[in-house]
C-alpha cells in the first residue's frame, strides 16, 4: 500500500472523526462537551481534586497523545476551574512511565441521526493489559468507576464503560454479558458494530479503518498489519491493529437475533430496526459486509459531505426492502421516523433533518405522512397502541422468516434457541384462556391516559378519560380489569377515576388493589424472563388470592375468591371461584409443578371479620404450597 494513499486515508478518516463529533455537539450540547474532552482529560489526570482520583496509584494511566490534544489543551483551564484546582500548570504534564489508554471508542448510535434524547453511549476502554499489569489494571478499573459515579450525576447520557484489551479485540474475545448475549457468540457482529459505528474520542486510529478500497479487504488489511509489525511506517498520528474482519458467520447472526428478539419485547421500536436489519444480513450472506462498504463510502467521499453510519445504514436497508408490498414498507419507513426521532418541515431543523431529509424523499414518504408522524406525542392512546400492534405483527412476521432459513441450514441455530425465541414471542402475544394481555407499545414509556372505571350492566370497563366509546378493556371482573392496567404499566394511583354506578365497590379499593398487584408482581418486562424458563414446563412462581373482593362487607363465608398469578414465563392471569373447594381442586393440580409458589393475599382492610378471613384464606392453601 502506498504512503501517499494511507495518508490520505488517514487525513480523510479523521475529518469523518470530527464529522461525527460534530453531530454529537449539536445533538447534546451539554453532555457532548463532558463526554467528547472532560472524560478524557478525567482519566489521564489524578488529582485528589478530580473524579476518578486513586491514592497511591503505583503508574499513572493516560489516554495515548492527549498532551497534544489541542481541543482539550485549550480546554484544560476551565476543567481546572470546574473542580477548583488553582495551579496554572497543565494536569498532563509529562509522567514517567505511565500506562497508555491505547483508544477511547464510542460505539452505537452517538454521533449519529440514532442519538435521541432516550439514547446511552457506550465507550470502550482499550489497553494493553499484558504491558500495564493486573494491579495497574484493577486501579484503572477503579478510576473508570469513580469517573461513572460522578457522570452518572453531572450527565444526562446513560454512560457505559467496557474496559477492553487490544489483543481481545483483535482476536474477537468480547466474553459473555449475562442478560445481553444469547445464542452463539456474537463476536464477530460486534466486531463490524464497532467498525461501523466507533468514533474516537483519543488515542489511536484503528488500523482497519485506513485500508484501501482497492482489492479484498482482507489482503489489505494483512499487508498493511504486517508493515504497522514490523515498524516499516512512521506515521503522523499513531495507529493500533485490532484485527480485521472479512466475513461474519450466520450462527452469529441468528444469535444476534434472538438477542434482539428478546429486548424488541420491551424496546420494540428500537429493536425491530435491528431485527431488519438482521433479517437482511441473513438473507444476503455473501454480501459485502457493512462496515466495509461504508469504510469505502467515507475514504471515497468529498470532505463535508460524509454520511453517519446510521443514515447509511438506512439507506441500505430502504434499498432492500424497496420490493415489500407498498404498505408493508411505508410502515417500515414510518418505523425509521420515529425511532429516529425525526421532525421533517419544522421550524427547528437539526443535522439530523438534514442527513436524513432526501432519503425520505428518495422513497416517496408523502407530506401528509411526515405531519402525521411529527405529532406522535400527542397521539391518543389507542393510536399509539394500534402502531405498536402493527410493529408486534411484523415482528412476528420476522420470526417466521427466521425459523424458516434455519430448517434450510442445517445445524445453524440450536433447536432450543428457536424454542426460546418462539416461547417469547408466545408469552408476548399468543391468547389464552384468562391470561392477561400486554399492549404493545412503540415507545419504552406509554401514554398513561387518566383512567376512568365504570359499569353497564354486569360488566367493567376502563377507558380512558374523554375517550368513552374506545375501551382499553372490559370484563366480567374488575380484578381483571385491575390486573390488566397494572401489568402494562397504565396505572397511576392519582390518575383513576370511577363512574358513579350501583356495585359496593369504591374507588379507594381500586386504588388499593392495584397498589398491591403492582407492589407483588410489578409490571409485564418479558425480556427480564431468563431464557431457561422457555425451555421448562409451565409453572406458577407468585400468586395473590384476592378474597371476597365484591362482598367484603356481606357475611362471614368466603364465596368470591380470586386468584393473581404469575408463571415462569412472564405471563399473568386472573381466575375466578365462588368456593374455597374450587380454589382447592386448582391449586392442587398446579402445585405439583409449582413448587416452591410465593403466595400473598388481599382482602379489604373494611370487611368486619378481616382476620378471620385472611386466616380462612390461608389455611384453604397451605397444604398444598406446604
Amino acid at each position: 500500500m502506498q504512503l501517499k494513499t494511507l495518508l490520505e486515508n488517514k487525513r480523510k478518516y479523521l475529518a469523518y472523526n470530527r464529522f461525527r463529533k460534530g453531530i454529537f455537539e449539536e445533538l447534546a450540547p451539554r453532555d457532548s462537551e463532558a463526554v467528547l474532552y472532560l472524560l478524557p482529560w478525567m482519566l489521564s489526570v489524578n488529582h485528589v481534586a478530580v473524579p476518578g482520583y486513586v491514592e497511591k496509584m503505583r503508574r499513572p494511566w493516560k489516554v495515548f497523545r492527549i498532551d497534544s490534544d489541542r481541543d482539550i489543551l485549550s480546554r484544560e483551564s476551565a476543567f481546572k476551574r470546574k473542580f477548583e484546582i488553582p495551579t496554572e500548570r497543565s494536569l498532563l504534564k509529562h509522567s514517567p512511565s505511565p500506562c497508555w489508554i491505547e483508544g477511547l471508542y464510542t460505539i452505537g448510535s452517538v454521533g449519529s441521526i440514532a442519538q435521541t434524547s432516550r439514547s446511552d453511549c457506550d465507550i470502550w476502554v482499550c489497553i494493553n493489559r499484558s504491558e500495564a499489569g493486573e494491579e495497574s489494571v484493577e486501579e484503572l478499573r477503579r478510576k473508570i468507576n469513580l469517573i461513572k459515579d460522578w457522570l452518572d450525576q453531572h450527565v444526562r447520557i446513560p454512560i457505559y464503560f467496557f474496559l477492553s484489551d487490544a489483543e481481545d479485540i483483535r482476536h474477537c474475545r468480547f466474553g459473555i454479558v449475562e442478560g445481553e448475549s444469547s445464542g452463539s457468540a456474537q463476536r464477530q457482529v460486534l466486531k463490524e458494530e464497532f467498525y461501523r459505528t466507533a468514533g474516537i474520542l483519543g488515542g489511536k486510529i484503528p488500523l482497519w479503518w485506513l485500508c484501501s478500497g482497492e482489492g479484498s479487504a482482507t489482503a489489505d488489511y494483512e499487508t498493511l498489519a504486517e508493515e504497522f509489525r514490523k515498524g516499516r511506517y512512521v506515521g503522523e498520528y499513531d495507529l493500533i491493529d485490532l484485527g480485521n474482519i472479512e466475513t461474519v458467520d450466520r450462527d452469529e447472526y441468528f444469535g444476534a437475533a434472538l438477542w434482539q428478539f428478546n429486548k424488541a419485547m420491551t424496546h420494540p421500536l428500537k429493536s425491530i430496526i435491528k431485527m431488519l436489519l438482521l433479517k437482511m444480513l441473513l438473507e444476503s450472506p455473501r454480501e459485502e459486509l457493512l462496515c466495509h462498504r461504508f469504510r469505502r463510502a467515507v475514504l471515497d467521499c468529498a470532505d463535508g459531505q460524509f454520511l453517519d453510519p446510521a443514515t447509511f445504514t438506512l439507506q441500505a436497508m430502504l434499498e432492500y426492502y424497496r420490493n415489500l408490498p407498498e404498505r408493508t414498507f411505508a410502515f417500515i419507513q414510518e418505523c425509521f421516523y420515529l425511532r429516529y426521532d425525526l421532525n421533517l418541515w419544522s421550524k427547528r431543523v437539526t443535522i439530523r433533518e438534514k442527513l436524513a431529509r432526501d432519503i425520505f424523499k428518495q422513497y416517496g414518504m408523502t407530506r401528509e405522512t411526515i405531519t402525521r408522524l411529527n405529532s406522535f406525542a400527542s397521539w391518543d392512546f389507542q393510536e399509539q397502541s394500534g402502531f405498536g400492534a402493527h410493529i408486534f405483527e411484523l415482528l412476528k412476521k420476522i420470526y417466521r422468516d427466521i425459523a424458516g432459513m434455519e430448517r434450510s441450514v442445517e445445524g445453524v441455530i440450536a433447536p432450543e434457541d428457536l424454542r426460546v425465541m418462539g416461547g417469547k414471542l408466545s408469552a408476548c402475544l399468543e391468547k389464552k384462556s384468562h391470561k392477561v394481555p400486554i399492549i404493545h407499545m412503540p415507545l419504552d414509556s406509554p401514554v398513561r391516559p387518566t383512567l376512568v372505571f365504570k359499569t353497564v350492566g354486569k360488566v367493567w370497563y376502563i377507558h380512558a378519560a374523554g375517550d368513552p366509546s374506545a375501551p382499553i378493556v372490559e370484563s366480567p371482573d374488575i380484578v381483571f380489569c385491575i390486573a390488566y392496567a397494572v401489568w402494562n404499566d397504565l396505572f397511576v394511583p392519582t390518575e383513576v377515576r370511577m363512574l358513579p354506578n350501583a356495585t359496593s365497590i369504591t374507588l379507594q379499593e381500586i386504588v388499593n388493589l392495584g397498589r398491591k398487584v403492582r407492589d407483588f408482581f410489578g409490571i409485564s418486562d418479558i425480556a427480564a424472563v431468563e431464557f431457561p424458563n422457555y425451555l421448562e414446563d409451565e409453572r406458577i412462581q407468585k400468586a395473590l388470592i384476592v378474597v371476597n373482593f365484591e362482598t367484603a362487607g356481606y357475611g362471614k363465608e368466603i364465596r368470591d375468591l380470586r386468584l393473581i398469578f404469575r408463571n415462569n414465563r412472564g405471563e399473568l392471569f386472573v381466575r375466578r371461584w365462588g368456593s374455597p373447594e374450587a380454589l382447592k381442586a386448582f391449586l392442587d393440580n398446579a402445585s405439583r409443578v409449582s413448587q416452591p409458589m410465593e403466595v400473598q393475599y388481599y382482602l379489604q382492610r373494611s370487611s368486619l371479620l378481616y382476620e378471620k378471613m385472611i386466616d380462612r384464606a390461608k389455611r384453604t392453601t397451605t397444604r398444598f404450597l406446604s
